[in-house]
């Protein structure tokens, strides 16, 4: 596949208008996604930049069946509470103490999802189905699972994060919608068995992928973001 050698301006709002209009979906319809589409933006998504061309992405395609029998797999685990206690992620995704402005962001969130839902301050059992909604995918007809081969460092981490933003604004591109899913990360035990991985293999995260229900009230969720002149610094 040869790249375009001029981008139009045309072509430039497209892309702008992907990235932009980019969210976590947690709600979805059950319209099918053809597997041709799938291929295809995971065809797109390949052209990620990586450390000399090592292209360290795996990616596991769920649907129909295999989907549900991972589905009830973890929730099974994460309905115990016992169980679900055995069960923990293989890296640090985030920092071990909370500090600002992290701590704010991460908080503002939280109850701006749960003020749309209904789910008041304290009422961890509302917020734990909600989490758990993750397993099911958020009832979006395509699972993702992503993996890594162990033996690949950080630096293919940071790749891995280009390919999974490509697999995104592609999907926006076609008027699919996602939701990158950390949370199945904890649970790779459970992903492993049921995916048949190799002990090579490590459960980077898993992502949803489909037609977001436009009446769902979760799906009104637009986070915020500071100004460039808050983040950036120009040196000249």
């Amino acid at each position: 596949m040869k790249p375009p050698d001029v981008v139009s301006a045309g072509t430039t709002a497209a892309v702008d208008a992907a990235i932009a209009s980019r969210r976590s979906i947690r709600a979805f319809l059950p319209t099918p996604v053809p597997r041709a589409t799938v291929e295809r933006i995971l065809e797109l998504a390949s052209r990620a930049p990586s450390g000399t061309n090592t292209q360290p992405w795996k990616v596991h395609v769920l649907g129909g069946a295999a989907k549900e029998r991972l589905t009830q797999a973890i929730r099974s685990a994460y309905d115990d509470p016992f169980e679900r206690a055995q069960h923990g992620e293989e890296y640090p995704y985030y920092p071990e103490e909370w500090v600002s402005p992290y701590l704010e962001r991460r908080r503002r969130l939280g109850w701006d999802m749960y003020g749309l839902l209904g789910i008041g301050k304290g009422d961890r059992q509302r917020m734990q189905e909600q989490h758990a909604r993750n397993y099911a995918f958020f009832d979006a007809p395509v699972g993702l699972i992503f993996t890594i081969d162990r033996i690949m460092r950080q630096g293919s981490w940071l790749d891995y994060g280009t390919f999974l933003q490509n697999i995104m604004i592609a999907a926006r591109g076609r008027g699919l919608d996602t939701c990158p899913q950390q949370a199945f990360a904890p649970f790779h035990r459970i992903v492993e068995r049921e995916l048949g991985l190799a002990r090579t293999e490590m459960v980077v995260c898993g992502m949803a992928l489909g037609h977001a229900d436009p009446d769902a009230p979760v799906n009104r969720l637009v986070t915020e973001r500071v100004a460039v002149a808050e983040f950036a610094r120009f040196h000249e």
